[in-house]
């Protein structure tokens, strides 16, 4: 996929642009959304990324632009995952539900940053070592392993960050909110506010996320504008989807099973894919094993809309039966 310098600077402009709007226009006073508001953005949100997905089809193909459906997918399904943390971590910190969206804000942005950099990152080691597709794989096998053991125990796993405790002991933090405010004045000392305590939660919590889903992506598309565009739009209308569907997220109770099942297959895609490019001596003596089959982008993307949409089904069957039964 060939895209020019200039197409990169316009995309890169547009995002800054969406999250300027995000910041200045939507999220210009601290309140809770209405139900009418969050899904409106949400619904707009979910159309632009529709909307690019069939421009990439058309100017580049079937197969890019199947590749981003596919990307973004994926990603958002993480993301809507993620979100079950994030529920934690403002349970967990009491932040009043007026301050909510603008703590996600933040933590969306510090997302962006970070997967922006994993990505570039990634792209610069699988351009020079094709080994690290059997990297990616096998984390992502054991990340799937690990999910689906711990499926049932996501609310007690989360534990506060070692940098917030770090901080905690070793700087004043005022148990008053200010507000928005990250640091305040009191009794003549300025002191931490728990608003930046949930950021830097926050912060760490998207570092892990996208140790996960970065390497899921590249399992879908080599294309670092593919990669970085699918985060892009996974990330928009993600603070809206939390006011959204917060109730909801507790009743997709197979969800976890799901995500860790997505994991797995776009793992064994990553290994397989690494025994086509294969250059690793002591595999093949280093030759490509073409004897394998590698799979196409068409089944992954029937592969991740018929996982998502089974776990929907069955999570809201299951829920459905057991309030019967009560």
């Amino acid at each position: 996929m060939d895209v020019s310098s200039t197409v990169w600077a316009v995309t890169i402009l547009a995002t800054v642009g969406v999250l300027l709007f995000d910041v200045f226009i939507i999220g210009r006073r601290p309140h809770e959304p209405s139900m009418r508001e969050a899904s409106r953005y949400l619904v707009l949100y979910v159309a632009l990324a529709l909307a690019f997905g069939v421009g990439v089809w058309v100017t580049s193909g079937p197969r890019y632009g199947g590749e981003f459906i596919a990307g973004w997918l994926t990603e958002y399904s993480l993301s809507v995952d993620n979100l079950f943390i994030f529920i934690i971590i403002m349970s967990r910190f009491g932040v009043p539900r007026v301050y909510q969206q603008t703590a996600l804000l933040i933590g969306i942005v510090l997302a962006l940053v970070l997967r922006g950099v994993f990505i570039f990152v990634g792209a610069a080691a699988i351009e020079q070592f094709s080994w690290v597709f059997y990297l990616f794989g096998g984390f992502l096998v054991w990340t799937a392993i690990h999910l689906a053991r711990e499926a049932d125990e996501e609310d007690e796993q989360y534990e506060e960050p070692r940098l917030v405790g770090f901080v905690r002991r070793h700087f004043p933090v005022t148990e008053e909110w200010h507000g928005v405010s990250l640091v305040a004045h009191e009794s003549g000392r300025r002191m931490i506010t728990p608003m930046l305590l949930v950021v830097l939660a926050l912060g760490v919590t998207d570092l892990m996320f996208a140790l996960d889903s970065i390497p899921a992506i590249y399992g879908l598309t080599n294309e670092p504008y593919l990669v970085f565009t699918a985060n892009v739009f996974a990330l928009m209308g993600l603070r809206q989807l939390y006011f959204l569907i917060g109730g909801l997220l507790q009743r997709l109770v197979y969800l976890s099973y799901g995500l860790a099942f997505l994991l797995l297959f776009i793992g064994v895609k990553l290994i397989l894919h690494a025994l086509h490019v294969n250059e690793v001596p002591f595999i093949n003596g280093g030759e490509p094993v073409t004897s394998v089959p590698e799979i196409p982008i068409w089944l992954s993307l029937l592969v991740i809309v018929a996982t998502l949409t089974l776990t929907a089904v069955a999570s809201l069957w299951k829920v459905r039966v057991e309030s019967r039964r009560s």
